[in-house]
């Protein structure tokens, strides 16, 4: 291999690790976002307007708890990844998932709110979606 793969190589691999520490570090910011979140539904219910006619509705308690349980899980991914643990990517993967399809039905409750979250959910499965170089 010649020193210009090399080189090569190591720029990709240092792309990629920090691919994964932007996933972490926004693992671990939308986690805070949706427990904050969370919270507020849970303590005042009213805190959130409903729509009139939204096919998906759910007492916003409910949706308190969802958002708490969903954030309290991203936050340990978040630091997972981290940390590198195996199971974190995958992890972090479904979670996004799940927090983008938690923020679309949540979307007349919070609109701009929930649409920056999914923004940063795609962000964070791009991220961890990205391929790595193991190797240096």
């Amino acid at each position: 291999m010649t020193q210009e793969e090399t080189d090569d190589r190591r720029e990709q691999s240092v792309f990629a690790m920090t691919g994964v520490m932007f996933a972490a570090t926004m693992m671990v910011l939308i986690g805070a976002f949706q427990v904050i979140t969370g919270l507020a539904a849970i303590i005042d219910d009213r805190y959130f307007v409903t729509a009139q006619g939204y096919a998906f509705h759910l007492d916003t308690t409910a949706w308190g708890w969802i958002h708490l349980l969903l954030g309290l899980l991203m936050v340990v991914a978040g630091f997972g990844l981290f940390y590198r643990a195996t199971w974190a990517g995958v992890t972090a993967l479904v979670l996004a998932i799940l927090s983008a399809i938690d923020n679309f039905f949540f979307i007349p409750y919070a609109p701009v709110w929930s649409l920056l979250v999914i923004a940063l959910d795609v962000w964070v499965i791009w991220a961890v979606t990205r391929p790595r170089m193991i190797h240096s």
